[in-house]
């Protein structure tokens, strides 16, 4: 078994942006109940980029939509920002698997949309959505539509939607998980660029254990049945250099070291 010492960081209570306690989900059907969480505990740091890592089942994706306020906790406290979550926000932006466009609206339409809605100006919205085409680079594609789109140019244009409405944290639900291994792996990079660039906090849920190690600087390992943290990881950037990996035996020691958490 590899072992990987994790150092002990002491973290100022101003610097944390999500703060989750004694989270607990239980699932009520007509005949039984089956809990999904149990004693959930983890922070992230502002502008910090943090992956939740399991199985499928372990409840990862029931974290993030209680998160997001799109389902309640059973026990337990969420708080973004120092308040708890009570329901959805536009502080809180959301980017799922599956693209969620409006097919009747054009790309620009789609990234307006929430600006739309808040009343914002089409002078500004127009600007906004400017400079979130050109940081997913979909310029040219300004007044397509969706079925005009691949897979991942409709990603880009649900992160850049996301991104508009200035959220103080982006919720990331396996949002690459569709898609080939080439696409994907531009993709990844895309995100990280973007992430260095606009400096906000993301939580990302992935299975994909190569992909929580390039993405992340900190990775939340999970058992499922109930879910549960099972260890807090803290990853390195630095493994990787132009989106190449440089740093081979380093990478290859928190992979194995994760493989054998899963495992286990």
């Amino acid at each position: 078994m590899v072992t990987i010492v994790q150092p002990k960081v002491v973290v100022d209570p101003v610097d944390i942006e999500i703060e989750i306690s004694g989270l607990s989900k239980i699932y009520e059907t007509k005949n039984n109940t089956f809990q999904a969480l149990e004693d959930v505990s983890l922070y992230v740091k502002n502008e910090e980029f943090v992956s939740i890592l399991g199985p499928s089942g372990c409840g990862k994706s029931t974290i993030l939509r209680i998160l997001a306020g799109l389902e309640e906790a059973t026990s337990g406290s969420v708080k973004v920002a120092g308040e708890e979550v009570q329901g959805p926000s536009v502080k809180r932006g959301m980017v799922f698997q599956s693209y969620t466009l409006f097919p009747w609206l054009t790309v620009r339409e789609n990234i307006e949309f929430g600006l739309k809605l808040k009343g914002v100006s089409s002078k500004e919205r127009k600007d906004i959505s400017d400079k979130y085409l050109e940081l997913v680079g979909l310029e040219r594609f300004a007044n397509s539509y969706g079925k005009e789109l691949s897979g991942g140019m409709k990603q880009r244009v649900a992160i850049a939607r996301s991104l508009a409405n200035s959220p103080e944290v982006l919720l990331m639900d396996e949002p690459f998980g569709a898609l080939d291994a080439q696409t994907k792996q531009s993709m990844q990079q895309l995100l990280l660029d973007i992430w260095k660039k606009e400096k906000t906090t993301i939580v990302f849920i992935t299975h994909d254990i190569d992909e929580s190690i390039f993405l992340s600087q900190r990775i939340y390992v999970m058992d499922a049945r109930p879910g549960k943290i099972k260890e807090e990881i803290n990853a390195d950037l630095q493994l990787f250099k132009n989106g190449e990996l440089v740093e081979v035996d380093r990478f290859m020691k928190l992979k194995k070291h994760i493989i054998t958490l899963l495992k286990h």
